[in-house]
């Protein structure tokens, strides 16, 4: 498989264009010389961007009409014929449309279907609480076969696009409106699915987060450690299903502290992901999730929701603050475990 980096569509402009239109681009990249690639829509062609494939290989791409359900259909029998179909829709519509087709048509038989979902999360605040999604993790973690994926800003979706190929099952990549400024300055790092990324190193505390959150999380940190002295481990866990257990672990017993942060409802989620990793150990810490709080989402702009929700950089030094004043019950007898 051929690997992108250093283009300047991916790392230059990272700053100016959406992750939908980095994605859009490069699939358009991989399917120069991969010509199983097919792409296809449900009447979202512009908004999520796949337009870029479409307006270069218009003979390999689908648009099905408002039909999400149908076109799930339609790539498991695309995916059964020796394809790699690309579906690319609202995070919405993936996975609460056309759950039951994602399921039991693509997952059921293990096929190589490839879904793009945008808008995702509250990142399409104004347009309504219909169009949020703070699910999905709960869906499609649930379902048998599936890889899920959420990239922390456009350079990291380049880079699990570009892995979706090589993972021969479905595979859920989850990006927001894709407005958000980027965390990573170049595409010079290694990515790797199911291999959290550790972004700043700590001694004092843990935030695992996804998605939108990394990079307030990384302004959290720096906060925390100019203010309040604080040494705070950040780990960017872009891949939700399969966890990186050996980080989370790693995590708990260098920090004793751990707080999640995503912008999902905390059931279901990275947060009970890690969660279960945490318990199933037997090491003890002070564990928190933090997300949407088992309710639904207001409407408003999204850097508004961000910061009401406290899913902006002052809403977790806050949250840290708290779990810094709680105390745990010391282990002592780790190494023997």
């Amino acid at each position: 498989m051929a690997v992108i980096t250093g283009t300047n569509w991916n790392a230059y402009d990272g700053a100016t264009m959406t992750a939908r239109e980095i994605y859009g681009r490069t699939l358009a990249y991989l399917a120069e010389t991969n010509d199983k690639i097919v792409g296809m829509t449900a009447d979202l062609e512009k908004t999520t961007a796949i337009k870029f494939f479409a307006d270069k290989y218009p003979e390999r791409f689908y648009n099905v009409g408002i039909a999400e359900q149908n076109m799930m259909g339609i790539a498991a029998g695309l995916a059964k014929g020796g394809l790699i179909p690309f579906v690319s829709t609202m995070a919405i519509f993936a996975t609460m449309r056309a759950g039951e087709q994602v399921r039991t048509d693509i997952a059921y038989q293990n096929l190589p279907v490839k879904i793009i979902a945008t808008h995702a999360g509250i990142s399409f605040g104004h347009a309504g609480t219909t169009h949020h999604c703070t699910e999905d993790f709960a869906i499609m973690r649930a379902i048998p076969n599936m890889t899920v994926i959420c990239p922390a800003d456009g350079i990291e979706t380049s880079k699990a696009v570009q892995a979706c190929i090589d993972i021969p099952g479905p595979v859920y990549v989850r990006i927001g409106r894709g407005f958000e400024p980027p965390c990573y300055e170049s595409d010079d790092y290694e990515y790797e699915v199911g291999k959290a990324i550790t972004m700043r190193d700590g001694t004092d505390f843990t935030i695992i987060c996804c998605g939108i959150a990394v990079l307030q999380a990384m302004n959290a940190a720096k906060t925390l450690a100019e203010t309040d002295g604080l040494s705070v481990r950040v780990i960017n866990m872009h891949t939700i299903k399969p966890i990186d257990r050996e980080a989370i672990i790693q995590a708990v017993m260098d920090t004793r502290r751990i707080l999640t942060i995503e912008e999902h409802n905390i059931y279901g989620g990275l947060g009970d992901a890690v969660g279960s990793v945490i318990a199933e150990s037997g090491k003890g810490c002070i564990f928190r999730k933090h997300g949407m709080m088992d309710v639904f989402s207001e409407i408003g702009y999204a850097e508004d929701l961000y910061a009401y929700y406290g899913f902006d950089a002052n809403g977790i030094v806050d949250k840290v603050r708290e779990m810094m004043g709680l105390e745990y019950e010391a282990d002592e007898s780790w190494e023997d475990e």
